[in-house]
């Protein structure tokens, strides 16, 4: 890798991130990543950044925490990649963990950087590695001119065409997503003539891991890591009290990680728009913790599949739940209010203004149906929710609602990952089988004839 950008790097505390970037043999960018001005002015801060020789503190003046910008040869053309973190990063993930750091969009910032790169750099191609999101990519292709290409994040789209949009001053700019998990590698080839950007060429080249030889070096690092022991040194919370757990003292974490949990009734899949299978058992679990009417489970797209038939290990949990701010809780909440934090989240989701979405996926649920219509407007989108017994959500009943990965506060319970272990251990089947019964797929309104609909299990209305 020769060129990032950060988004999950940030949930990390920030010595880790510098200590991360240091090992980094690579350029690790974004043009919105600020230092507060009162971090800038303090003792604490500028002691850390000279602990790593200036990194976390690029530009003093402007606030730039990381070179906004990079200029690479790549043959015989000199193309400049700008850097876009994830803009709402500060209302995704805990401030705690980078209380000296600011993010945003950075639209006008953004446009005054690609101006100056014009002028002083002269670059053949100008492109933009993003962490937008696909939607929010296309508005800033479209308002910020001189961009030839993004190359985009976050939303995890396997986009096998470029959309090519037309920018204010009448130009194009290909805007492309290579989807997640090492499924694909994004490749543009550009053509010069005069300096200038003659024409594009794009494809995705599916990666087969089978078909490629093993990095000698690479995997003899990962199987160093596998048989290093677990230690009282870990730190898997935030709570004192959940900083390492006792059980897995001793053990390697290949042997943590191989433990056999249960069978697979159906395929188990995290990326839907609204649910998906292993959230269905992420949902349960919690329920099943604290006995709760309700579960809600944030819309991440991360996780890989475990197909039917095949073993849920511990490493199949952790892929679904590994974060640094895992811990779970259990709240009472009144309907009303549960109404209005699934308003919130379809909102963050299907604003007509690409700039007012987050990029998630619907809040997954547990013990709880409703209907939705994305098309309608805020507080008007979701309907007819119920628990799994038929009974109406009342505005004025009180419901016990669990839930994991808070960002405002650090929570008492569990860590999700134990709390998972624990339930398909405890459910499971003598079969050794871990049944679902039920799967918790909101009903779908208006979008039947959306092309982004493929075999949805749910209703469609």
């Amino acid at each position: 890798i020769d060129v990032m950008v950060g988004h999950w790097e940030f949930t990390y505390r920030e010595e880790e991130v510098l200590s991360n970037i240091a090992l980094f043999k690579g350029d690790f960018i974004g043009q919105n990543v600020r230092v507060k001005e009162d971090a800038i002015m303090g003792d604490d801060y500028p002691a850390m950044v000279e602990r790593y020789d200036g990194s976390g503190l690029y530009d003093e003046d402007s606030g730039h925490a990381f070179r906004p910008y990079v200029i690479k040869n790549v043959g015989g053309a000199r193309i400049c990649v700008i850097g876009q973190a994830f803009p709402r990063t500060g209302n995704a993930n805990p401030q705690e963990f980078f209380p000296d750091w600011s993010f945003g969009l950075r639209e006008d910032d953004m446009i005054e950087l690609v101006e100056q790169i014009r002028a002083d750099e002269k670059p053949d191609a100008i492109v933009l590695l993003s962490h937008n999101g696909m939607d929010v990519d296309i508005k800033m292709a479209e308002r910020v001119p001189g961009l030839n290409a993004v190359f985009g994040g976050h939303t995890h789209d396997g986009m096998p065409k470029p959309i090519k949009v037309k920018n204010v001053e009448g130009n194009i700019c290909w805007v492309t997503n290579a989807g997640s998990n090492s499924k694909y590698i994004g490749v543009m080839d550009f053509e010069f003539a005069d300096g200038k950007v003659k024409d594009m060429h794009y494809q995705m080249l599916p990666i087969i891991s089978d078909w490629l030889p093993e990095d000698k070096e690479m995997a003899a690092y990962i199987k160093q890591m596998r048989e290093t022991k677990y230690d009282k040194k870990i730190i898997e919370s935030r709570a004192p009290d959940h900083f390492y757990h006792p059980a897995r003292v001793g053990k390697s974490y290949a042997e943590i990680l191989d433990e056999k949990l249960a069978i697979a009734d159906r395929t188990l899949y995290r990326r839907g728009n609204f649910m998906g299978t292993w959230d269905q058992v992420l949902c349960n679990a919690l329920r099943h913790e604290y006995d709760a009417d309700i579960a809600m489970s944030p819309g991440v797209r991360w996780g890989t599949t475990t197909p039917k038939g095949h073993w849920i290990t511990m490493e199949d949990v952790m892929t679904q739940c590994a974060m640094t701010y895992g811990e779970t809780y259990v709240s009472e909440m009144k309907g009303s209010d549960l109404m209005s934090l699934l308003e919130g989240v379809a909102d963050n989701l299907f604003d007509p203004d690409p700039y007012l979405q987050s990029g998630g996926d619907m809040v997954r649920v547990g013990g709880m149906d409703y209907t939705i219509d994305p098309s309608k407007s805020i507080y008007q989108r979701v309907s007819n929710v119920r628990l799994d017994n038929g009974h109406l959500i009342e505005p004025d009943e009180t419901y016990k609602v669990a839930g994991w990965a808070s960002v405002n506060r650090t929570p008492e319970g569990r860590l999700m990952w134990d709390v998972v272990r624990d339930y398909i251990l405890t459910t499971r089947g003598k079969d050794g089988v871990l049944h679902l019964p039920k799967i918790n797929h909101p009903k779908l309104i208006g979008v039947s004839e959306n092309p982004g609909i493929a075999d949805y299990p749910g209703e469609l209305g």
